[in-house]
């Protein structure tokens, strides 16, 4: 296996200037770590498995896992309508968008991020209040991180806790994370790996609206593969838990080939390397999509790739896995660098260790 991962991601490095690598990999519940380079150019520290990474978007995952357990627990219905859920929203257009289309981006066009002049928690309300759909909710995916922030917001609420709040003290530890973090500790800081930009300056996530809830985790490859064990063999965990997972596995609509979770994104396995690379691509990020609802939505279970990509201003991160062939890979890195690259490097390595 080691010269398997070494080849896909040695090249990719180099390619991409990554100082800090580090791949998790899963094979019949026995766990891998490959680590490559270093946390920070300044220290000189060296990548491990509980280095911590930000993952970005792969956050989302974690969000829609909480609003599937306040489901699971009986304070949330994905029918509800957003306004009923938050009575601020009353008289808005969220009168008429259920909590399932914000979790599924389905909304009706909410932007990919916030406005610069909404970004900030105490504006982000006036600016939903605001806000006119481009297509009735339900016709057409828009990837949002306001749709899919707003999703896990009204989640906390129906919680009557604060998103942080709920995310820490309830669903990490119940997942048996001890080292995920939406603040990173002052105890954990020396873990913290240093991300870098584009022009290769040293950059960290910074505040804005709903932060926690889009893109807001940090994390390490060795609590991300305890996650992603997690949801391909969820029977270790308590009930409420195991119907939230199968909830974000659950299939709501198509898009071309790939099929929408909450969170999770999922494809036919085995699946050629340019399905996965049409469904991670710009477009699907950038552009709206006219949406096939599945009716009724349903469970997927058998040979299904299930995958997220997350990006910061200096992280890239990237998850798969297949609960039917029980393998799973996580790589997190301390550079944004291409989807495309990453979705090679995991389609590579899947694929090897699927035969």
């Amino acid at each position: 296996m080691e010269s398997i991962v070494n080849a896909a991601i040695k090249p990719v490095m180099q390619q991409e200037q990554i100082p800090g690598m580090a791949i998790a990999i899963t094979v019949n519940g026995q766990a891998h770590y490959f680590n490559y380079g270093v946390a920070s150019k300044e220290t000189g520290t060296a990548v491990n498995e509980n280095t911590l990474f930000e993952i970005g978007s792969v956050s989302k995952t974690f969000t829609t896992t909480l609003a599937a357990y306040a489901v699971a627990s009986g304070k949330l219905s994905l029918s509800d309508k957003a306004s009923s859920v938050l009575p601020q929203l009353r008289g808005s257009a969220f009168d008429n968008i259920s909590v399932l289309q914000l979790g599924t981006y389905s909304a009706g066009g909410l932007p990919l991020q916030f406005p610069d002049s909404a970004d900030a928690p105490d504006k982000m309300l006036g600016y939903f209040k605001q806000w006119k759909p481009v297509y009735p909710a339900g016709t057409y995916r828009q990837y949002s991180n306001p749709s899919l922030g707003l999703f896990g917001y009204l989640a906390a609420q129906s919680m009557g806790a604060s998103f942080d709040d709920v995310m820490e003290k309830t669903l990490l530890p119940k997942l048996g994370l001890k080292h995920t973090f939406l603040k990173v500790p002052p105890d954990q800081m020396a873990l913290y790996a240093q991300g870098y930009s584009k022009d290769d300056q040293p950059v960290r996530v910074g505040p804005g609206a709903l932060d926690s809830e889009a893109y807001g985790v940090k994390t390490s490859a060795a609590d991300m593969l305890r996650y992603v064990e997690a949801n391909m063999n969820p029977l270790t965990l308590e009930k409420p838990l195991q119907q939230a997972i199968a909830a974000t596995h659950t299939g709501y609509y198509t898009v071309g080939d790939m099929t929408q979770g909450l969170g999770w994104e999922a494809y036919r396995f085995p699946v050629t390397l340019e399905t996965l690379l049409a469904g991670n691509s710009t477009p699907m990020a950038m552009e709206a999509h006219k949406v096939q609802w599945l009716n009724p939505s349903r469970p997927q279970t058998d040979n299904v790739l299930f995958n997220k990509t997350g990006s910061t201003g200096g992280f890239g991160a990237y998850v798969a896995y297949v609960p039917s062939k029980d393998i799973g890979i996580v790589i997190l890195a301390n550079r944004n660098y291409p989807n495309a690259e990453r979705v090679k490097v995991a389609h590579t390595i899947l694929s090897a260790l699927s035969k």
